[in-house]
């Protein structure tokens, strides 16, 4: 089933300048590019994008670090793209990743963890209404 997919790639992952590599990884497991923007998240992106963490104590902090420079926004489609790309990506935690995947390979922490992806049909059409409406 295509599917389309939301992907970030986090302020670490510029800064370290692991984008192309990054998109080669998803570009060379059958997924298309569909729409990609350089930007910086505002406050009220974040708000609208971590809406179900607002209220939890680390909501600052990962704002604050998703604020913090610019970040890629993405939108990939294929085959079942968003089992695919949390596939790629590997775990949350970098330690726990699988190794040869993004977050094995770029990540420094869980919150530094190079990338985001949608975790669902529905968290996908949400998240690229918010970055690409």
């Amino acid at each position: 089933m295509i599917e389309r997919t939301l992907v970030l790639i986090k302020p670490d992952a510029v800064a370290d300048k692991n984008v192309g590599e990054i998109l080669t990884r998803y570009e060379e497991a059958g997924l298309t590019l569909e729409a990609m923007e350089l930007r910086r998240m505002t406050h009220d992106v974040a708000q609208q994008h971590y809406a179900e963490h607002v209220e939890k104590d680390f909501y600052e902090s990962l704002r604050d670090f998703m604020c913090s420079g610019p970040l890629v926004a993405a939108v990939l489609s294929g085959d079942d793209a968003i089992a695919l790309v949390r596939e790629l990506n590997g775990a949350t935690d970098p330690a726990k990743a699988e190794p040869g995947t993004i977050r094995a390979d770029f990540a420094k922490t869980v919150r530094q963890n190079a990338v985001h992806a949608s975790d669902s049909v529905e968290s996908a059409r949400r998240e690229i209404a918010i970055w690409f409406n």
